[in-house]
C-alpha cells in the first residue's frame, strides 16, 4: 500500500514504524531530522517523474511511503465496541476519510462500511489524515447479518435522517449504532427497517442537507456526549 502527502506521511512514519518499508523521497529537507535518521535504511530518492507515477498524478509534496497492506479489523472484535458508525453505500473516498477523522478524533469506536465490494484503503488512509491507520474498520457484504448480531447484543440503531427527530433533542444509549446512508440515495430500505430511531440535525436557515462528513461529524459529536 502506497501513501502519499506530507501530513499523512509524516504521521504513519511517526506513530506505525511497524508497518513501514520503504520511505520515497522527492523534496530535499521534507523529512525531519529525527525521522531522516530514524529511517534512514529504508530511504530512497526519487525524480519528481517517478514520484508523481507511484502518486498516479495525485499530490505527493515530496514524499510517499509503502506500507503494509492495510488489514481490516473483524467482526468479533468490532463487536466489543459501544459506538460503531455503518456506512451505508459511501464510495467517496473523500467522504469516508473526513468521517474516519472525525469518527477517531470525536470518540466512535469503530466503523463498518458496506454496500461496496471494494475500497481503496490508501486513499482513504491519505484523506483520513492518517486516523485510518488507528480506527477499526472493516468492510461487509452481509450488513443485515451484522445488524442482526449487533441488535442480538443490545445495540440501538440511529440513522440519519432529514425527517428524524433533532438530535440535540435525545439522549442515546451507552450501546449505539450511527448509520449514514449515501448523499444520493440515503439509507437503503434493507438497512432502514433495522433502524429504530431517525435522527436529524436542526437548520437554522432553509437548506436541503449538509454534506455527508459535515452530517456525520455532528451527528458523533452529539452522541458521544449524549449517552444515558
Amino acid at each position: 500500500m502506497i501513501i502519499y502527502g506530507k501530513q499523512v506521511s509524516l504521521y504513519a512514519l511517526k506513530h506505525k514504524e511497524a508497518y513501514v518499508k520503504t520511505v520515497y523521497v522527492a523534496k530535499k529537507n521534507i523529512l525531519p531530522q529525527e525521522l531522516f535518521h530514524k529511517y534512514h535504511d529504508k530511504i530512497k530518492f526519487l525524480e519528481e517523474r517517478w514520484a508523481q507515477s507511484m502518486a498516479k498524478g495525485g499530490n505527493h509534496q515530496g514524499i510517499l511511503v509503502e506500507m503494509n497492506v492495510y488489514k481490516q479489523t473483524d467482526f468479533e472484535t468490532i463487536k466489543k465496541s459501544n459506538f460503531i458508525i455503518i456506512l451505508d453505500g459511501l464510495t467517496d473516498v473523500g467522504n469516508i476519510g473526513a468521517i474516519v477523522r472525525s469518527a477517531y478524533a470525536l470518540g466512535a469506536d469503530a466503523i463498518i462500511a458496506s454496500g461496496v465490494k471494494h475500497l481503496n484503503f490508501s486513499a482513504i488512509v491519505r484523506t483520513s489524515s492518517g486516523a485510518m491507520l488507528d480506527m477499526p474498520f472493516m468492510v461487509t457484504q452481509n450488513v443485515l447479518d451484522n445488524i442482526n448480531e449487533l441488535s442480538q447484543i443490545g445495540f440501538t440503531f440511529y440513522g440519519a435522517d432529514m425527517s428524524g427527530e433533532n438530535i440535540n433533542d435525545i439522549e442515546v444509549e451507552q450501546k449505539r449504532v450511527l448509520v449514514m446512508g449515501s448523499e444520493g440515495k440515503g439509507i437503503s430500505k434493507k438497512v432502514s427497517k433495522k433502524i429504530d430511531k431517525k435522527v436529524s440535525i436542526e437548520m437554522k436557515h432553509a437548506f436541503d442537507s449538509l454534506n455527508v462528513s459535515a452530517a456525520a461529524s455532528i451527528l458523533i459529536h452529539r452522541m458521544s456526549n449524549a449517552t444515558k
